[in-house]
Formats: structure tokens, C-alpha cells, sequence
């Protein structure tokens, strides 16, 4: 979660700077993003949108490859094609993000849909956003993971804004946990900023999902610290009413941690200079890499058997 908040603050000084594209921040949501994806197992797989940059360093994602994405550079794995905040990796079961609100829960029950056909023990994560939940895609992916009894776990960091529009605008419910039940499947509210019970809830949901026992979905509340991207301005539309440190997931866990005689303010002021040492390091390395993605990849992976009028398009690109 250290990470997290170090690098999310490193990245967002860079693109002030110019020197990257727009960036989506998650800071004050590390306590709903890191803990459940420390519940994972190596053979699950990790679907997410993207405000999780957390979820993929837990992952195994390292900083170099973090970074190259958002520099857009030929280390890329994505090879330029992709948005901000566009992570993923073959390797390590976490499948690229997908830009469009909600599109990729589908693609996360067919995962867990192809598991549970395979008698695979193994179980989806996905993250959504509040504003997810009005889209036409987080329908059909809750009732077709209800009708299979999939093994995936849905995660709704409800941090009460989908960019502007208030969660009260998005829904009549009660609350977005409860919207399990139309779908025939369990539905519980969890505190997004304790790291523990987030990782007890999240816990427990995917070991019943390896099990047989179905999805689960799970409204993380949270709080967003800063804008919806560095192309928001929050204050034009938000007023809070509370400092956001009371809910800042980093710091209640550190302190309980101290609290518990597990960790010190020494060794916490340590890890950070060790980490924004890292980041710097990364960046450095990273912005300074060259060429950028040749322009014929765009037409690369797109179909099994490229059609004649690609073919044609990528002959223009390599002549010009």
C-alpha cells in the first residue's frame, strides 16, 4: 500500500510536468485494492479497471514495466496501444485493462466460467468502480455469473463518485451490495480504508469460489483523495465535509500496525526513502528509452489472419 501511494504520487508530479499523458490516481484507495489482491493465488486471475495500480505491483508488475506503460516506450507490454493506466501480464494471470466503463466484466466471467468448465480450482477477482454498476455490461456479468455460479469475485470500490455524478444519481438501492441478490448470489459491505477486513472479506469470497459455492460481490467504501484523472477538477462539483486523512487506508494501518508493536515510524520513514529511491530510478530509466513502437505494430495481434485492406494499410504506414 506504501508503494502505491509513493509511486501514484511520483506519477502524478510527472505528469504535472509534462512528461507523461493523463493519469487516473488512486490515492486513498489502496486499503480496498492492495488487501484483496494479496487473497489471491498464483493461478487466479486478476481483472481490473483502472484506478488499481496497487493491485498489479502486488501482482508482481514491477516498477519499470508500471512505468513504461504510461511513458508509452518500446519496453511497453502493451506496445503503445493502450490508455493510461493500462496494466496486465500474460505471466502473471492479470488481464490488460479495459478503457470503456464496466466492458471487461464479461471477459472476467467468461474467465471464471471457462475455469469452472475445465473443473479448475481456480477463482476471478474483479474490481469495479461505483459508476460501473449503471452500465449495461455489469448486468449481463452479474447475471451470467449468477446463472453459472462462477467462481469470481466482484469488487465495487464505491468511493461515492462515478467523476462527477454522485452515487445517489447512480442508484435507488439501498446500497450496491444488495444488488447481488436480484442475481441470485451473495452481496456484502465492507470498510474500504481497513486494510484487514478487506482482506478477510476477500479472502473468504474466493476460497467459496474455488470452492463451488458461486460469486460474491463486495462494496469496498472508500474515498477518493484526489480527482477522477489529472484531467478532473473536483472541486468544481465536490464539497467534502471531512478531512480525508480520517479515512486514509495508509495511515490506519500503519498506526494500528505501531500500535501492535509490528512496525515503527523509523522503519516506515526507511521504506519510503527506500521506495521513492526505487521510483526515481525507474523513471529515469525508463523516460530515457527509445524508439518508441513502430507504427506497424498497430495492425500486430488484432486478427489471426489479417485481412487484405490491413495489409494494405500497413504497406501505406511503411511507405510514408
Amino acid at each position: 500500500m506504501l508503494l502505491a501511494r509513493v509511486l501514484d504520487t511520483k506519477i502524478v508530479s510527472i505528469q504535472r510536468q509534462g512528461r507523461i499523458g493523463p493519469y487516473v490516481p488512486c490515492i486513498g484507495e489502496e486499503g480496498a485494492v492492495v488487501p484483496s489482491t494479496f487473497s489471491l493465488e498464483k493461478k487466479d486471475w486478476l481483472v481490473t479497471s483502472y484506478r488499481e495500480l496497487g493491485a498489479h505491483l502486488t501482482r508482481g508488475i514491477s516498477l519499470d514495466l508500471i512505468l513504461a506503460q504510461l511513458f508509452g516506450n518500446s519496453n511497453d507490454l502493451s506496445k503503445g496501444r493502450q490508455m493510461s493506466n493500462s496494466w496486465g501480464s500474460k505471466l502473471m494471470n492479470d488481464v490488460p485493462t479495459a478503457a470503456p466503463i464496466g466492458a471487461y466484466l464479461p471477459v472476467a466471467v467468461g474467465v471464471a466460467t471457462a475455469a469452472k468448465l475445465r473443473k479448475e480450482k481456480v477463482a476471478v477477482l474483479a474490481f469495479l468502480g461505483d459508476g460501473a454498476t449503471s452500465s449495461s455490461d455489469f448486468h449481463v456479468a452479474l447475471n451470467i455469473a449468477g446463472v453459472n455460479k462462477a467462481p469470481i469475485v466482484f469488487i465495487c470500490r464505491n468511493n461515492g463518485w462515478a467523476i462527477s455524478l454522485p452515487v445517489s444519481k447512480q442508484t435507488a438501492s439501498e446500497s450496491i451490495a444488495i444488488k447481488a441478490k436480484s442475481y441470485g448470489f451473495e452481496g456484502l459491505k465492507v470498510d474500504g480504508s481497513d486494510a484487514r477486513a478487506v482482506y478477510l472479506a476477500s479472502k473468504a469470497a474466493l476460497e467459496k469460489a474455488r470452492g463451488g459455492g458461486g460469486p460474491t460481490l463486495i462494496e469496498a467504501l472508500t474515498y477518493r483523495a484526489g480527482p477522477h484523472s489529472t484531467a478532473d477538477d473536483p472541486k468544481r462539483y465536490r464539497k467534502d465535509e471531512l478531512s480525508w486523512e480520517d479515512k486514509d487506508p495508509v495511515r490506519l494501518l500503519k498506526e494500528s500496525l505501531i500500535a501492535k508493536g509490528l512496525w515503527d515510524e523509523e522503519s516506515d520513514a526507511a521504506l519510503s526513502k527506500e521506495y521513492n529511491t526505487s521510483i526515481s530510478e525507474s523513471i529515469a530509466r525508463q523516460e530515457l528509452i527509445g524508439p518508441l513502437p513502430a507504427r506497424e505494430l498497430i495492425f500486430q495481434d488484432v486478427y489471426s489472419m489479417v485481412p487484405w485492406n490491413l495489409n494494405e494499410q500497413a504497406g501505406e504506414i511503411s511507405e510514408n
